[in-house]
């Protein structure tokens, strides 16, 4: 290490300890030419993480936009701010170890939904439905029973807008599948 005094290149360490926020380490220095002291930081090197746009176009990764995004999925849920920021921790530590240093939207999207999934289901289709672009009731339906057929739970809606009733529901009293039609409604 160069001394910024004399710019003689040798150096010894002299004291050692980690900064208060535990991502770098603080090394007391001296100049063996002019004995001064100084102070070095050694961190390490985060590659830049680009990420791939749905339009081609590419961003850097801002860690405050997942952020952004989970609490509006979890707005009104019984979710703490730091559960979240743990997550976005997860994600960012996740991308950083990988080595390409470049990512997509989707592949983001995906991890986020992952956790969610997990953490909440509420909050899980709400991410859902903004995320994947629902275009229709449809489609909305079929990530609603994509999401209840993993959990082991029995369909409620099809996107054919069925619905599967066990026998003490109010819709068709025990049949295995009332089906909406206006017929019925008439």
């Amino acid at each position: 290490m160069r001394c910024p005094f004399c710019s003689k290149l040798e150096s010894k360490v002299v004291d050692s300890r980690p900064s208060e926020d535990g991502r770098s380490i603080r090394r007391r220095r001296e100049c063996c030419a002019c004995r001064r002291r100084f102070t070095t930081y050694e961190s390490v090197e985060n590659m830049p993480m680009m990420v791939r746009k749905r339009d081609g176009s590419f961003q850097a990764f801002d860690p405050k936009k997942i952020l952004t995004g989970l609490l509006h999925a979890c707005e009104k849920r019984p979710i703490t701010l730091a559960v979240l920021e743990n997550m976005v921790t997860d994600i960012r530590q996740v991308l950083q170890n990988r080595l390409d240093g470049e990512i997509t939207t989707a592949q983001i999207g995906d991890m986020i939904l992952e956790r969610l999934k997990k953490l909440d289901e509420v909050a899980y289709i709400r991410f859902a439905s903004v995320y994947r672009h629902f275009d229709d009731v449809d489609s909305f339906l079929e990530e609603l029973n994509q999401l209840l057929a993993e959990q082991g739970k029995p369909r409620i809606v099809t996107a054919a807008r069925t619905i599967e009733s066990a026998p003490d529901r109010e819709f068709g009293g025990g049949s295995d599948i009332t089906h909406l039609g206006e017929e019925e409604f008439s």
